[in-house]
């Protein structure tokens, strides 16, 4: 069941040949229903799960669906141990405290992600140390983090931890990040919240640190409405997770608790939706592919735009499909094309805006950020659901290759 490049590849080939030369319709009779950035996308098997977990009566974070989501879920990203809890951030959470994330340490950090990235390091009273992005993927700068650890082994300062975060369904470049960590023996956490799915080199990643975390949040690829998973090779980690996600609850026939702990187990009924959904994950994902290709060909002529890149290492999801844009270029800049998009009930987003840049974390230090904060200034997330329509899909490069256009004739009338 592991996704592996060659499925994907297959998939992606044959929704490749869906594609045709994209030419902007403008049908007045073209429909202008809502579409949304990225909406879940159910079916029939999760409905069959759930109704299971009704029948049996297992409605608590408790039962029969979690245990095999966990085994299948192993599975499918090709690691030996997952616990299955309330959300990614949970997972994250989970994992600083397994590694021992004590106050005052710091942990270095991705700076262009959504702040429950970094969020639980503060739960435990850490500090982040923000780390810039490269241009290739987009994700944590390789290079960048190499010097800056290599600065910090001479002044004895090293991090606690690293927390490494996969961006927009793509894989960051794991190998050099985690040499490094490997030499220092710094523990390696992966946020792969966005990436499930997504190959490094043909493994899933997740699952190169010492421990991975996925989100199954009503956005992402695979939605139980809630939900995440902490995966590790280690068994000891995660039965140390369940125990501490179940509120550390001690062996003994009453209540008996001798550590802090947190109620943060799945539940069986959002388990029976993610069995359901991990069996169509590849499917999901070619999908995805499909989006960015329909708007990679759609915009290959427009000045200015540009995909986000895949980096030639692993094939990336495109959990969600972003262009930045030169306003010089293309005639308009990213909210420009934001707001005209919301003007006909589309919706998009910007970036992640860096979290070196956000208030809360004005005192952190950051390492670099420039290419991150160009990124948050001009880069956009379109729809992107694996269950858009072409319609959708043809509609939204309409409105984009308009504004370009229609700025374009009027400088054209002023010359």
């Amino acid at each position: 069941m592991l996704i592996g490049d060659n499925e994907i590849a297959r998939k992606a080939q044959r929704n490749r040949a869906r594609l045709r030369p994209v030419e902007v319709n403008r049908s007045k009779g073209r429909s202008r229903h809502p579409i949304f950035l990225s909406p879940p996308h159910l079916g029939e098997p999760e409905l069959a799960y759930v109704q299971e977990a009704f029948d049996t009566n297992w409605i608590a974070p408790v039962g029969p669906h979690i245990d095999a989501f966990e085994q299948e879920f192993c599975q499918a990203v090709g690691v030996q141990h997952a616990a299955a809890v309330s959300s990614g951030t949970a997972a994250l959470h989970l994992a600083l405290r397994l590694i021992g994330i004590q106050p005052g340490d710091e942990v270095f950090c991705s700076t262009l992600t959504f702040i429950a990235s970094a969020n639980p390091i503060t739960y435990l009273g850490a500090k982040p140390v923000f780390v810039d992005s490269d241009r290739q993927s987009w994700n944590l700068d390789p290079e960048r983090f190499q010097t800056a650890i290599h600065r910090r082994a001479k002044q004895g300062k090293l991090p606690k931890a690293v927390l490494l975060v996969h961006l927009y369904g793509q894989s960051a470049d794991i190998d050099p990040i985690l040499e490094i960590c490997d030499r220092y023996e710094i523990p390696l956490i992966e946020d792969a919240a966005e990436a499930l799915g997504a190959t490094y080199k043909g493994r899933s990643p997740g699952t190169f640190g010492r421990m991975g975390i996925y989100s199954f949040n009503g956005n992402k690829i695979i939605p139980t409405s809630g939900g995440g998973m902490l995966v590790s090779n280690d068994a000891d980690l995660i039965a140390k997770a369940k125990f501490f996600a179940t509120q550390a609850r001690d062996v003994a026939p009453y209540y008996q608790h001798s550590e802090i702990g947190y109620n943060y187990r799945l539940s069986n009924v959002l388990a029976g939706i993610g069995r359901g959904q991990l069996r169509v994950l590849s499917d999901r994902v070619a999908a995805r592919r499909w989006n960015y290709e329909f708007y990679q060909q759609a915009f290959a002529n427009l000045p200015g735009i540009e995909m986000m890149p895949e980096a030639d290492y692993g094939i990336s999801t495109h959990w969600l499909s972003c262009i930045t844009i030169d306003p010089e270029q293309f005639g308009v800049d990213r909210e420009q094309v934001r707001l005209a998009l919301a003007e006909q009930q589309i919706e998009s987003r910007p970036v992640w805006k860096p979290l070196h840049l956000q208030p809360v974390f004005a005192d952190c230090e950051a390492i670099g950020g420039n290419v991150a904060k160009k990124l948050f200034e001009t880069g956009l997330c379109l729809p992107s659901g694996s269950n858009l329509a072409l319609e959708d899909l043809e509609r939204i490069v309409e409105i984009i290759v308009d504004l370009h256009l229609g700025k374009t004739r009027r400088i054209e009338q002023r010359a």
